[in-house]
């Protein structure tokens, strides 16, 4: 099987996630009402958070836990008709600073977003710095 690799101009759901990445906000504008978020920090048995409001409110509470320093610093960001990829640095400054890559993984359908996960490289410890009980 070989595999076929094609580079062109980005995709436009590229551009969307690039927006996104500076404003969650814009969230409202290119989200469907019944997406779907996958927390970084999700267990065995855990449950998405289901519907735009509620993935907004999520973020906000990830935006008031890091007091309002959390940047997303974006390296690389690909994305087709189906699905996007978008791989960084998250930091945040929470009694020390916080500093972790990630990879935001998003599932389109019409040119919005239906889906997301997040995933940090160590959800535990960064689940255990935004909450003030990291280890000394």
């Amino acid at each position: 099987m070989e595999a076929r690799m094609t580079i062109d101009t980005p995709h436009p759901n590229a551009e969307t996630l690039r927006l996104l990445y500076k404003d969650f906000s814009l969230l409202e504008k290119y989200a469907t009402e019944d997406v779907k978020l996958h927390p970084a920090d999700r267990a065995p048995g855990y449950s998405p958070v289901q519907g735009k409001q509620a993935v907004l409110r999520h973020e906000r509470a990830l935006l008031d836990a890091t007091r309002g320093t959390l940047l997303m610093d974006v390296e690389a960001i690909h994305a087709n008709e189906s699905f996007g990829a978008v791989l960084g640095t998250l930091r945040a400054s929470v009694d020390g600073e916080v500093a972790m890559p990630f990879c935001g993984l998003w599932r389109f359908s019409d040119g919005l977003i239906t889906e997301h996960w997040e995933n940090a490289y160590d959800a535990p410890s960064l689940t255990r710095a935004l909450s003030g009980k990291a280890s000394s």
